[in-house]
């Protein structure tokens, strides 16, 4: 992702909420904006851009 793999790996350690996009701690049932159970785990690399 970065340039420092530490900072990656907190930053990995989130889920964000498939209903409002909000980060929520990896260890969430629901979200803590909107209440919903949607959650998935942060993307762990980049998408390629471009070619």
């Amino acid at each position: 992702m970065g340039r420092f793999p530490i900072a990656d790996a907190e930053l990995a350690k989130i889920s964000i909420c498939k209903k409002c996009k909000s980060r929520n701690f990896a260890g969430a049932e629901k979200c803590r904006k909107c209440g919903s159970p949607y959650l998935r785990p942060k993307r762990k690399d980049v998408k390629a851009k471009g070619k």
